[in-house]
């Protein structure tokens, strides 16, 4: 309590100072009843600079998420992308983005990627990060050739529960299948239709049974 002037000061501030910066206060008093234009506003908000406008170039591209082809406008400065958001000149998304597709910059900019392999051998506690990529991708394929050559089965007398197969007529009979239960494909959202085409047909050929997609999910 202020004993000279017989009012409440808040910070030093005299009500008429502290309230008149109040977004409330300013909406119930002024002409922006509705809080949309200078109720909202701040000396904050007025010196906010929007990352695009720092941009050299400006790329237009397509959300890698889905198969919906959302159109994004992707802003760059020095080589590196600075934001990522929706084109509203696309047909497609009219420059709207779900929330995944919102959310490409931190696929692209998040210093919790991995930019390094990591490897832990078989018995091991602890991951190897001095692979290189080209070693992790050959021993993928040693792996999946392995497996597939160890596993793949050409024709089977049983069913699924193990119960000899059997023709019309009863007797004994064998199928043909040309897979291997040993290698599930599991896609993930961030790659693109492309990738998803070729990983399939990929799949198919070597004869795995077990593919999914996170995607869909």
């Amino acid at each position: 309590m202020n004993g000279n002037r017989g009012y409440m000061t808040v910070n030093g501030r005299a009500p008429q100072d502290w309230m008149r910066r109040w977004p409330a206060f300013r909406q119930l008093t002024g002409k922006d009843r509705l809080g949309l234009g200078a109720a909202a506003r701040s000396a904050k908000t007025d010196n906010v600079t929007p990352r695009t406008k720092a941009a050299d170039k400006v790329v237009k591209s397509v959300c890698p998420y889905c198969a919906v082809g959302c159109g994004q406008i992707v802003s760059v400065r020095d080589g590196k992308i600075i934001n990522i958001e929706g084109n509203p000149e696309s047909p497609i998304s009219r420059g709207t983005l779900c929330p995944k597709g919102a959310a490409t910059y931190q696929l692209a900019v998040n210093p919790l990627r991995m930019t390094k392999v990591w490897y832990r051998a078989p018995g091991a506690k602890d991951w190897d990060k001095t692979k290189t990529l080209d070693w992790a991708m050959d021993r993928i394929a040693h792996l999946v050739k392995e497996t597939r050559d160890r596993t793949f089965v050409e024709e089977r007398d049983t069913d699924l529960t193990g119960q000899p197969l059997r023709d019309k007529d009863g007797k004994p009979t064998k199928k043909r299948v040309n897979h291997t239960l040993a290698i599930a494909s599991l896609g993930g959202a961030t790659m693109d239709n492309e990738w998803n085409y070729v990983q399939a047909k990929l799949m198919r050929a070597l004869g795995v049974v077990y593919i999914e997609n996170q995607a869909r999910i």
